[in-house]
């Protein structure tokens, strides 16, 4: 029996009928840009999280570079990013004119290392990006107080982390603004491209709606150079009726975790994920650390397992990054981490005995590992 990495159809049977009474309230009204079901997520996804302003957007980098734009990183600045993360994070200072600088991450969790990020501050830094990769917030007091030392501002990375706490509260409230994914594999997963942007900042949340609507507050009103970045109002109705479920399914990828450290107690060739103390991990991904790996993967896929990684090649050594003059050996850990780094299925609707079977060939393909 093949197994999913994510299993969406799941999901949306959950919400069909949801979904289907609300796409029928947005066609008989015709509200199909922006409109009440936009702008009822948007305030639902801001109480959820805790801050005072949600802004829709059209994705996840969007989110991020209109979050950069709005709180004034201009072209030229530094953004400083942890080197293992999608590309996305790297991108979003790029389409600004800004510069990427990636650092080192941590050897347990792979998080954004503070005292890499306090060397790499310097006086063209603009901004502090972290990413709460996997679905835990990162070491964020360390890294405010980093940015509040050199005077600039904390900007999250929450694409992963849709529910995730550290010490009670929420990821995307801890930096000025934080942008968010609603791609579908996300936790909160919209049917097809979405983001927006988090922030308890009027007005940062009013220069992310102005820059993401052609530079204007209102109609033909043109106030800065903007371009168009909306949620689309029949993902705002997919979100909205996936919000309601999402500490239920949070709590079922906890408890998929759990599982995951039972049955792989014992197997000492697969490192296990940890969570930070602190931390209350809503576990996007659930990332194991194994030698050979691409074997282990590629033995999985054979069987039928659905498995992934996240990330193969460290921002500083993609092709598209090669011009940041950083090769092999600059950031060690997060290099060595990519050669080693496996994505076993993870979703709400994960059973017991799927896990078992995702256990049981990952303890064969180790047990092959040369010595």
């Amino acid at each position: 029996m093949s197994i999913p990495f994510v299993d969406l159809k799941a999901q949306h049977a959950e919400v069909a009928d949801e979904v289907r009474t609300g796409l029928d309230e947005v066609f008989a009204a015709t509200a199909f840009v922006g409109g009440p079901a936009v702008s009822a997520f948007e305030a639902d996804y801001a109480a959820y999280v805790g801050a005072a302003h949600c802004v829709g957007v059209a994705n996840g980098t969007d989110a991020l570079e209109l979050a950069l734009r709005a709180v004034g990183v201009r072209p030229g600045g530094e953004v400083i990013i942890p080197a293992n993360t999608f590309i996305a994070t790297a991108e979003a200072a790029s389409r600004i004119g800004a510069v990427p600088v990636p650092v080192d991450v941590d050897p347990v969790h792979l998080l954004m290392d503070p005292a890499a990020v306090r060397a790499a501050v310097g006086p063209r830094t603009e901004a502090i990006v972290p990413v709460h990769l996997f679905g835990q917030v990162a070491p964020v007091e360390e890294l405010g107080k980093i940015a509040a030392d050199a005077g600039v501002p904390l900007i999250e990375d929450a694409a992963q982390a849709q529910g995730a706490r550290r010490n009670g509260r929420s990821a995307g409230t801890f930096g000025l603004a934080a942008g968010t994914s609603f791609y579908p594999g996300k936790n909160l997963g919209a049917a097809g491209d979405g983001g927006a942007v988090t922030t308890s900042d009027a007005q940062v949340a009013r220069s992310v709606r102005v820059i993401a609507a052609h530079g204007s507050a209102h109609k033909y009103d043109h106030e800065v150079i903007g371009f168009n970045s909306r949620l689309d109002t029949v993902q705002a109705v997919v979100l909205a009726a996936k919000l309601r479920r999402l500490e239920a399914w949070n709590a079922a990828r906890r408890a998929a975790a759990d599982r995951y450290a039972v049955l792989l107690d014992g197997v000492d060739a697969v490192q296990l994920p940890t969570t930070a103390e602190g931390n209350e991990d809503i576990w996007h991904l659930y990332v194991v650390q194994v030698e050979e790996r691409d074997r282990v993967l590629a033995e999985l896929s054979a069987a039928g397992i659905g498995v992934g990684i996240h990330y193969p090649t460290p921002v500083h050594l993609t092709a598209a990054y090669a011009d940041l003059g950083l090769g092999r050996g600059a950031f060690p850990v997060a290099e060595a981490a990519a050669d080693r780094i496996l994505s076993l299925p993870m979703f709400p609707h994960l059973t017991a005995g799927q896990q078992e079977q995702v256990v049981e060939q990952l303890a064969r393909s180790v047990a092959r590992t040369a010595p």
